[in-house]
């Protein structure tokens, strides 16, 4: 039996990834500062951060793949230190430490946000060619998640097993954390805002997501990464079907670019300086959105027989856990 050691595994999509490596028999540990019971299943649970390398050493000792998801998905953090010491060196301390155990295979989980280009061709899918540099990186976050990538494949070209899987906008229930998906789904299911920027997002089921994640760890190629998404939806389009799926009003009026970016710079600063608390859009998130462009899963489809389901149920579920929770 296979043994899995999953970073993060706590976490919106480890916990799924969990059920989806157990499933097909693995044995699994699971490595998380947050409390065991929210991994879930039947789960060797190792609690202790990717920072600290004894645990990270005791965590990848005897284990097949490790699938390194521990990080910081958020794109506001009180700490801006935190997204270079959790994304870039811990990675680093991950990487490095299933080296040294001689790990057969790592699966790193990156993100889709870095391969968005400051400018592109309008109507060209964004696929697994070689992504932006460091300088256009929007912000701390894609800079600090760009760099963890870098390290990852750096560690591949030193002779480690590697393979980097890249998701969209994973949604679906489950999601404790209030990653940006599920925040910004909030925010319009709540009635928290009139406008909205429209942008191109590719959304995609957490559950497919997981699955993708564990065919990476049995089919990928050394050294590629593999694009996770779903389906590529205008936010404009998005809003009428959560307006039929929730029976809420949703906004019906577009914010210009410009006023987009000073509202994103002045929550940044009011978050920073005097709340400390998560600002409802970030300048960060802004660019991203404004960057926005439809994403080509094709690649994971050939080589992995990554098949992802329409995304009405994953964001039927998204409508009615936050039902729940308004209960």
């Amino acid at each position: 039996m296979a043994l899995s050691l999953v970073t993060g595994g706590c976490g919106f999509v480890g916990r799924h990834l969990v059920e989806a490596l157990l499933s097909r028999g693995d044995a699994v540990r699971v490595l998380d500062t947050a409390p065991a019971d929210g991994c879930g299943g039947a789960v060797d649970f190792r609690r202790g951060s990717i920072l600290d390398r004894q645990a990270v050493e005791s965590a990848v000792e005897g284990v097949d793949c490790v699938y390194h998801l521990a990080g910081i998905a958020h794109l506001w953090v009180a700490d801006k230190d935190g997204f270079d010491r959790i994304n870039r060196r811990g990675t680093e301390t991950v990487v490095g430490a299933a080296a040294q155990a001689g790990v057969r295979r790592v699966v790193h989980c990156s993100t889709e946000s870095i391969l968005l280009p400051r400018r592109r061709n309008k109507g060209t899918l964004i696929d697994e060619a070689a992504p932006p540099s460091l300088a256009d990186m929007a912000g701390p976050y894609t800079r600090s998640k760009h760099l963890g990538e870098r390290a990852a494949f750096a560690a591949g070209r030193d002779g480690l097993d590697v393979v980097v899987v890249n998701p969209t906008v994973p949604i679906g229930d489950g999601d404790r954390n209030m990653t940006p998906p599920a925040a910004m789904l909030a925010l319009f299911l709540s009635g928290g805002t009139s406008l909205f920027l429209d942008c191109i997002l590719n959304l995609v089921g957490v559950r497919d997501v997981a699955d993708g994640i564990a065919l990476a760890g049995a089919h990928g190629r050394p050294g590629e990464r593999y694009i996770l998404g779903g389906e590529n939806v205008a936010l404009g389009e998005l809003l009428p079907m959560l307006e039929r799926l929730s029976g809420r009003r949703m906004p019906r009026r577009t914010v210009p670019a410009p006023l987009a970016l000073a509202a994103g710079s002045v929550s940044g600063f009011i978050a920073d300086r005097i709340t400390g608390r998560p600002p409802i859009v970030t300048r960060e998130g802004v660019i991203l959105a404004l960057r926005s462009a439809p994403f080509d899963s094709r690649k994971a489809a050939r080589e992995l027989g990554y098949a992802p389901a329409p995304i009405e149920r994953a964001l039927t579920d998204a409508v009615e856990e936050f039902k729940r929770r308004q209960a």
